[in-house]
């Protein structure tokens, strides 16, 4: 019988009830991954590099044990066999399911399998074990009963927490945060990508190193150890004091680096202004359809993966306009609710994609369970990247074809200037790119020039950057009529073009 995961009243409908839930959170359609599963992606773009993610994926037999683990707390995410553990102290009883059924999807993303969950509901977390005793010893119960060798929980944990709930379960405890932060290491590629995702999670561990046994007293014995001799001697640290000490060292090198970085993003971001190319940024919960979108839009050939977090380094690609106008398509990484802060400061220079675009193109999954819930998360995503809530917002309500007829008739109501599309399908798309071209900055100067023959670069240049309304052949060179940005019309007087007006 499944396990009871909630059980506000000692009676069978409150048994029943929280049956029922446990059934949906651990049913494969509940999860947050259900609107695209099953689609047939063997052929397309990415297929290459899904295969080589499943092959990285957990391998069963690694053991988890307490007493397995190293001295200090900082150990991978081995996550095989879980058991989900909510707290619902707010809010109602389908949006905790909602959050529970995502985080069964995040475990699933790195690799888990999922075997259990448990809402329970309290006014607020335990201090002690974010449980209750009563509680705990039941979750305590049910890892025995399953063979589950890591808990995760649904939200983050103080140190004090995530200790005491392990001293009652006697395995493994893993918090929201460290979930996420797991996903975004095994999938990183860049230099840039691989060095934040440390940097967040080396945030994440600092305040949490834990001793065991001896090691929360061990000393160092001063530089002895280096063979320094008389003068070196003393107290000298303690284990935990030196891991602390050189986890410090390693974020203030990663922050450097990432640092150093940032002129290289900064300088393709200003080529793309002075070109006087607009740009888009495609923004949005995880697993919404942005890369997906992305590829239809232009033709690229981005990794797409029913998963969460499968982008997490910003791709640029170029995109036409109906007009024939070009701008660039930025594709950013998916947020995700309670998106942990380390992440958010540690992603800065790749967030500011987002602050740097002419137009924000969020996409939405309209076929989610909570739509509006992942559209008031990216905000508030948005409102930690300064100047991001003043750019101009386009919702894209994708995965229409999944949606009901209702669903998408209730989102329209909540976002009337919205575009209703399937980017798996193509269904929308021209509407789409219509409603983009209308919303792409205009140029601000009005030129009406000749341009002599021997400069058809500048005419190239017109046709690409401007917005061309009329264009003659005449006998000193193609007389143009065109509004274009204020360095293109500059240039043209310098090359010696014919002002007309």
């Amino acid at each position: 019988m499944p396990h009871t995961g909630q059980q506000l009243e000692p009676h069978d409908e409150s048994v029943r009830r929280a049956e029922e839930i446990v059934a949906r959170v651990l049913a494969r359609q509940g999860t947050a991954l259900a609107s695209t599963d099953g689609q047939d992606t063997r052929n397309d773009a990415g297929w290459l590099e899904r295969e080589a993610r499943a092959g990285t994926r957990r391998i069963r037999g690694l053991s988890t044990e307490l007493e397995d683990v190293s001295e200090v707390e900082y150990r991978q995410v081995r996550l095989e066999k879980v058991v989900l553990v909510g707290l619902r102290t707010q809010g109602t009883e389908e949006e905790a399911e909602n959050s529970l059924r995502e985080l069964a999807a995040l475990a699933q993303t790195a690799g888990s399998e999922v075997l259990d969950g448990v809402i329970q509901r309290r006014i607020t977390p335990d201090p002690a074990t974010y449980l209750g005793k009563g509680k705990a010893k039941e979750v305590a119960e049910l890892v025995a009963a399953n063979g589950a060798d890591t808990i995760i929980v649904d939200g983050e944990l103080a140190p004090s927490q995530r200790r005491g709930l392990e001293d009652v379960v006697k395995i493994k405890v893993v918090d929201r945060t460290a979930l996420i932060l797991d996903i975004f290491a095994q999938h990183a590629k860049s230099r840039e990508g691989k060095a934040q995702v440390e940097l967040a999670q080396l945030e994440y561990l600092l305040p949490r190193l834990r001793g065991w046994g001896e090691s929360m007293s061990r000393q160092a014995g001063g530089r002895v150890a280096s063979g320094e001799g008389i003068g070196s001697r003393g107290p000298g640290e303690t284990k935990i004091e030196l891991d602390r000490r050189r986890i410090r060292t390693r974020m203030a090198r990663l922050r450097a680096h990432i640092k150093a970085m940032e002129p290289s993003r900064h300088t393709q971001r200003a080529s793309r202004r002075r070109g006087g190319v607009p740009s888009v940024a495609i923004a949005g919960y995880t697993n919404a359809g942005k890369s997906t979108l992305l590829n239809r839009l232009t033709g690229a050939e981005v990794l797409v993966e029913n998963a969460l977090f499968a982008t997490l380094d910003p791709t640029v690609r170029r995109a036409e306009a109906p007009d024939g106008r070009l701008y660039t398509l930025t594709d950013t990484v998916g947020f995700v609710r309670q998106l942990p802060t380390q992440l958010v400061e540690a992603f800065r220079s790749t967030l500011e994609e987002v602050a740097e675009a002419d137009l924000i193109v969020h996409v939405v999954d309209a076929a989610h369970p909570d739509p509006a819930g992942q559209v008031s998360a990216v905000h508030e995503v948005f409102d930690t990247i300064p100047g991001a809530r003043e750019i101009p917002e386009l919702i894209v309500l994708n995965k229409a074809d999944l949606a009901t007829p209702e669903q998408l008739v209730l989102l329209r109501t909540a976002f009337p200037n919205s575009v209703a599309v399937s980017a798996w399908t193509g269904h929308g798309m021209e509407d789409l790119r219509l409603v983009i071209q209308d919303m792409l900055p205009h140029p601000r100067v009005q030129v009406d020039m000749t341009i002599p023959y021997s400069r058809g670069d500048l005419v190239h240049l017109v046709h690409e950057e401007g917005e061309i309304e009329s264009e003659e052949y005449g006998p000193e060179g193609t007389h143009i009529v065109a509004r274009v940005e204020a360095r293109l019309a500059q240039l043209l007087r310098e090359a010696g073009a014919q002002d007309n007006t």
